[in-house]
């Protein structure tokens, strides 16, 4: 199997891969749909947080399933300042084993569990945040380069 570090997949800056971000620490959150409680949450205390982020040389992206349309909804109604990935065939988040079988409302469906990996600046994983809550996440990652990288 191809390197899932070199997958490309459309976002607002063109196609981007893990790959491209070597030479910074990347961040790289996957996150189940636009525009929900728990994702909106989320978006918005990493964007709250980026200035923290670029301070110690870290990029943050998002992925979910979502469309590129569907992204930016999302980027302009919160104003969001970083880039985010459209995986609509879940290549890069079945290569992450984020794709897991969920339940809601007695239905079971396979969806995206919310996870953050960090990649060095050699594109390496250095560490995976599995099955995080929204609320104070962004803090946790910060805090976690702040002390590790």
């Amino acid at each position: 199997m191809n390197d899932y570090r070199n997958i490309k997949l459309p976002s607002f800056e063109g196609e981007k891969s893990i790959a491209d971000y070597k030479g910074q620490t990347l961040v790289l959150y996957a996150y189940p749909k636009d525009n929900t409680k728990g994702c909106s949450i989320e978006a918005n205390e990493f964007n709250e947080l980026l200035d923290e982020f670029s301070k110690n040389n870290a990029v943050v992206v998002g992925i979910s399933k979502d469309s590129i349309k569907s992204h930016e909804k999302f980027k302009d109604k919160y104003d969001l300042k970083f880039n985010l990935l459209s995986d609509e065939n879940k290549k890069l988040l079945e290569a992450l084993d984020v794709m897991k079988l969920k339940k809601m409302f007695g239905n079971e469906y396979m969806g995206v569990v919310r996870s953050s990996f960090v990649f060095d600046k050699d594109n390496k994983l250095v560490k995976e945040f599995r099955n995080v809550k929204s609320t104070g996440h962004a803090k946790e990652v910060l805090n976690y380069i702040k002390e590790t990288l």
